[in-house]
């Protein structure tokens, strides 16, 4: 009977998956025809658009992995002094929206930019290196996440074995390292790549005359509402997303082959340890840099020919109703952050927890969102959901930005599932212990950490995301990360930095919150009793 409740579960589940998912996916697909194809294809705005994607996603791919690899490096095998410090800097791109690093890169390199007055640089930021540039930065923190963990948990053992048997330093790195980090280029490779050709937050503020696919489908579905236009560019984001997760799929992460595993130790370099701290130091200029640029632009009378003080562009800002799109994006990253959160732990546990073929068709659907960028998703939930109730809602924008951010906090949880002993059902099962009280008092304690991880993800992401909801809004209550674009496309650029400021604040304010309540949690866990069967079966 058990069985077959948990079965229906699954099924339940998957369907969820299904409408929210692959029926707006196909809905989108199905409005790709010959005669819109060929119309798309023949405009004389789509080769220049598709060249300039495939060039600048290609730049800024290799751009940021070399950095990220670099930076992660630098951390992670060299006695770089404050880590912790760096690391928490390299990771701060991820709390604003990508138009916002391309505001701060007008702030310091626009044809007024302050570096372009102070050092007399030729041309400005705006067109390709504007781009590559702002991708560059936008994605860096993910591509340096990825390295600095698959580096931290390398085994010492085979470093060990190899210097006992003499071989260089040169060697170990070509035979050892490089083969070990494969498969994280491979996936930060097509993560990144994706990332950078479907965002469109940079090119709308520095392109200049360098069009983009995704301006392109911007412009045709948002400006123009021509849904067969956009779907045809939409299907074309998909196929660099979709082929990331296929090779995620096919080749999965290997395990160690040992049982035990030693952390590396690192050697003392006063030399390397030098060149890496001075290259840290410059990685987080240049994050710092157009952040603090954007942040004294807000207060500044008039960029760049009157820098004094000045809160107008805050008023303006506030009587163009900004106070009340944050508390609408406030209101949306909290529902979402629980919403997902739920969804994400639910769908987790029945694919870690329980076997089968419904358990790993759960597994296959959850992380098929990562397949689908957030600017196609919103197209598709528009040709969706038009004719339904929910359209227009607030439970729209929050069902859309729980399936966009979906599959990494899923991915969270299912890891950390996988970690707890297989056996934990079946024992409770026989000592007659309710599986509710067994999630409850052992598993939800166990994993505490990682729920608030999957929380604060939600939340900052959902904070800073124009993608998909710029095609869901209005009618639905519009968020401040749209106030964005446009203050910017009115010239008013100091309040469109205060917005940037403000998402900035409250996703900083959220990352210290739930820090210390998770760190408070670690603790209490450590002193007090887990309680894993209820009163009664005492």
């Amino acid at each position: 009977m058990r069985k077959d409740r948990s079965n229906i579960v699954n099924i339940c589940m998957i369907l969820f998956f299904v409408v929210c998912v692959i029926a707006p996916l196909g809905s989108m697909l199905l409005r790709v025809t010959p005669d819109g194809a060929r119309a798309v294809f023949q405009s004389p705005q789509f080769g220049p658009a598709a060249i300039n994607s495939l060039s600048t996603a290609l730049t800024a791919t290799l751009l940021t992995l070399t950095l990220s690899l670099l930076a992660a490096w630098s951390l992670e095998r060299t006695q770089t002094r404050e880590k912790a410090l760096f690391g928490a800097l390299f990771t701060l791109p991820m709390l604003i929206p990508s138009i916002s690093h391309a505001l701060g890169l007008v702030a310091l390199f626009g044809k007024n930019g302050l570096l372009t007055i102070l050092l007399h640089l030729p041309g400005s930021v705006y067109g390709f290196w504007g781009i590559v540039a702002g991708s560059v930065m936008y994605s860096f923190p993910i591509a340096f996440l990825m390295f600095s963990n698959i580096l931290r948990y390398e085994d010492a053992m085979p470093y060990q074995a190899a210097e006992v048997l003499g071989i260089p330093a040169a060697r170990q790195f070509t035979s050892l390292t490089l083969p070990y980090l494969k498969k994280t280029m491979i996936s930060a490779f097509f993560a990144v790549f994706t990332m950078v050709i479907t965002d469109y937050g940079v090119p709308l503020m520095v392109r200049g005359k360098c069009m983009t696919l995704s301006v392109l489908m911007y412009d045709r579905a948002v400006s123009m509402m021509d849904y067969s236009a956009g779907s045809v560019i939409g299907a074309l984001l998909l196929l660099p997303a979709i082929a990331a997760f296929l090779v995620d799929l096919m080749a999965p992460e290997r395990g160690t082959d040992s049982f035990i595993s030693q952390p590396i130790r690192l050697k003392k370099d006063p030399v390397f340890d030098a060149l890496a701290s001075i290259f840290c130091v410059l990685i987080g200029l240049c994050v710092l840099a157009p952040i603090v640029s954007f942040c004294l632009m807000a207060f500044e009378n008039k960029y760049p020919v009157d820098p004094a003080f000045s809160l107008r562009h805050v008023e303006r800002a506030a009587a163009r109703g900004a106070g009340q799109y944050l508390i609408n994006s406030v209101l949306y990253a909290v529902l979402t952050a629980l919403l997902g959160t739920l969804l994400a732990f639910v769908c987790a546990y029945l694919a870690a927890r329980k076997k089968g073929a419904f358990s790993k068709g759960l597994h296959l659907i959850s992380i098929t969102s990562m397949a689908i960028p957030g600017i196609v998703l919103g197209l598709s939930y528009v040709i969706f959901f038009h004719s339904t109730p929910v359209y227009g809602t607030i439970f729209i924008i929050v069902l859309v930005n729980s399936i966009h951010f979906f599959s990494s906090p899923y991915l969270m949880m299912y890891n950390a599932l996988e970690k707890l002993n297989p056996q934990l059902e079946d024992v409770g099962q026989c000592l007659g212990v309710n599986r509710f009280y067994i999630i409850r008092d052992v598993v939800l304690p166990k994993v505490g950490h990682t729920l608030t991880e999957m929380f604060t993800y939600f939340f900052v992401n959902s904070m800073m995301t124009i993608s998909a909801v710029s095609f869901l809004v209005p009618p639905a209550p519009k968020p401040v990360a749209l106030m964005i674009g446009q203050f910017e496309t009115q010239l008013l650029i100091e309040s469109a930095a205060f917005v940037s400021l403000l998402i900035l604040a409250v996703n900083l304010g959220i990352k210290g919150l739930t820090t210390v309540v998770s760190s408070s949690h670690s603790h209490g866990l450590n002193q007090g009793a887990v309680y894993l069967f209820p009163k009664r079966h005492c």
